[in-house]
């Protein structure tokens, strides 16, 4: 029998059907499609794709497992180091990462590793997973973990396993972070969030909401007075950036965060069932290329706007979301906007909004980032004529942490300067990674980082005994 050049199709709704509803776009594979798609492995020695993993999972180990239907053995090869592979599994840019370096991946397409430890995740959550709760030693040491998303969620497993007792620190009502409030449900499920972050509390961490570091406690309090002996902060990058053009205060003009903020956490992929004071125009245009432009535009169209653009100053090439995400995009309708940049939002004098002015853009030479700058083509103004703007243009770290902690570096972003090996600080004690030190990155990253730091923390309280 040859071997299939091309990965086998993920089963998904219909892009007129999924559309009008927040359900899971991807469908699964069955165990027929995970068979044959694990039986594409050539099994390498090398095993290239293993450097493409921030977290390191044994590739070719678990893949060998799903080939001989031990989904058991699976799972425990990618659980031993990775704590969250239903996450991974959906929202991993693996392109970019592990199947980037497959050696079939010369020839064809490589082989769908994301997909493959999501069937195997998938398996383990409906077969029901026993959690070991962690014996703790007497004299176990505090950890505490400043923030509930990739980073911290990474931190916490580890440490536990180590045998710390560890507290996580959560800002919002529900744990989770970026995957519960960024991401949205048709994406990334919120039972499959929490059924991972229940696994932790099963192992014996404990979860602190609406505990906001910087008020309800510093990082000072939580070392001096709560007694933690180390402290990992994995607070993310919550504060958006916006253009800085006329009209950005208008009524009917968000963020990217606090649209997709408002829509998970509010739950309005729940409406009407319920309410969520999110208002969604007719006419919606997101600025910006990357994955959360994608799911701005994709929530919108699903909250009832009926036609929503993507405003992006360069073309397809440079677009800087997934395939994957783009794909889904066009395939529902959302229209492409390219070469295109924002001047103003335009509004009525009742301040709401009534249109996007824009001009045109032409690529010149490369900039600091090695793509093609845009430049402005004179006379090509034009209005675009929508009720709602979303601006998904990046975003930072919140500064609270920073602010309120004696003797933590930051740089001129507001990141939290840390080693890349261990994500010490310049504060003893303390650790950090993720999006706060290196700005919005992947899920994966942020993970890798997390356990990193896990067993940096390890090292520096076992030195200190």
């Amino acid at each position: 029998m040859s071997l299939s050049l091309e990965k086998h199709k993920m089963p998904e709704q219909e892009p007129k059907v999924r559309a009008k509803n927040f359900s899971e776009v991807a469908l699964g594979y069955t165990a027929e499609i995970a068979k044959a798609e694990a039986d594409r492995c050539l099994s390498c020695k090398a095993a290239p794709c293993r450097q493409g993993c921030p977290v390191g999972v044994d590739i070719p180990a678990f893949i060998k497992h799903i080939k001989e239907n031990d989904l058991d053995a699976a799972i425990t090869s990618i659980k031993n180091v990775n704590g969250l592979p239903a996450v991974c599994g959906r929202v991993c840019p693996q392109e970019e990462q592990c199947e980037k370096h497959c050696v079939l991946g010369k020839k064809g397409e490589s082989v769908g590793i994301g997909r493959l430890e999501r069937y195997a995740a998938d398996y383990a959550r409906h077969k029901g997973e026993v959690v070991e709760k962690v014996k703790y030693a007497a004299d176990a040491k505090k950890v505490a973990v400043i923030g509930s998303g990739p980073a911290g969620l990474s931190a916490a497993g580890t440490l536990a396993k180590l045998g710390y007792k560890v507290t996580i620190f959560e800002a919002l009502h529900a744990p989770g972070g970026v995957l519960m409030y960024g991401i949205p449900e048709f994406r990334l499920p919120k039972e499959i969030v929490q059924a991972e972050i229940n696994n932790l509390r099963k192992m014996g961490v404990e979860i602190a909401v609406n505990a906001v570091i910087g008020k309800t406690f510093t990082v000072d309090e939580l070392m001096e007075e709560e007694g933690f002996s180390a402290v990992f902060i994995g607070s993310g990058a919550g504060l958006p950036h916006f253009m800085g053009v006329p009209g950005e205060n208008l009524n009917g003009v968000y963020s990217a965060n606090e649209f997709l903020t408002r829509c998970n956490l509010m739950k309005a992929y729940k409406f009407p069932e319920c309410g969520t004071p999110i208002h969604v125009g007719k006419k919606v245009a997101v600025v910006g290329g990357g994955n959360v432009a994608m799911d701005g535009a994709r929530t919108a169209l699903r909250l009832g706007a009926e036609e929503v653009y993507i405003v992006y100053r360069r073309s397809e090439n440079e677009l800087p979301a997934r395939r994957e995400e783009v794909h889904h995009a066009k395939e529902e309708g959302i229209e492409f906007k390219l070469l295109t940049a924002p001047l103003e939002v335009m509004g009525n004098e009742e301040g709401w909004v009534t249109g996007l002015k824009c001009i045109k853009m032409e690529l010149g030479e490369p900039d600091a980032s090695g793509r093609r700058r845009p430049v402005e083509i004179p006379g090509s103004e034009f209005v675009l004529d929508v009720d709602t703007v979303i601006i998904a243009i990046g975003q930072g770290p919140n500064p609270l942490v920073q602010s309120t902690t004696k003797g933590l570096d930051s740089n001129k972003k507001g990141n939290i300067i840390a080693s890349d090996e261990t994500g010490a600080t310049s504060k003893p004690g303390v650790f950090a990674g993720g999006d706060v030190v290196t700005g919005a990155a992947t899920v994966i990253l942020a993970m890798g980082a997390g356990k990193k730091a896990a067993a940096a923390i390890d090292e520096y309280l076992t030195a200190k005994k």
